[in-house]
C-alpha cells in the first residue's frame, strides 16, 4: 500500500480509511499522537515477538471484539 514511507500521524491517518482499529506495539504511541481526535480504537500490544503474540491470540481476538471508536487499549500479557 506504500505505507513504508509514512510515520506516526500520516500513518495513523491513512490507516483510518481502511481499517475499524489499528494494532501497534509502540506504547509512546499515546505520547506522541494527539489520540483525542482518531477515529479508530487503537490496541497496542505489549511486545513485538511474534512467538508471545501467537500465545495470546484469542486474548487479543477478545480485545478486538469487544472496542469501541475512539478506545485505547494497551494489552499486557
Amino acid at each position: 500500500m506504500g505505507w513504508a514511507k509514512l510515520s506516526n500521524g500520516d500513518l495513523l491517518a491513512a490507516a483510518e480509511k481502511f481499517y475499524t482499529a489499528f494494532i501497534t506495539t509502540d506504547k509512546n504511541l499515546r505520547y506522541q499522537q494527539n489520540l483525542a481526535s482518531r477515529k479508530r480504537a487503537i490496541v497496542v500490544l505489549p511486545t513485538t515477538s511474534w512467538p508471545e503474540i501467537q500465545m495470546h491470540t484469542d486474548e487479543v481476538a477478545e480485545c478486538l471484539k469487544a472496542l469501541k471508536t475512539g478506545d485505547f487499549v494497551e494489552l499486557d500479557f
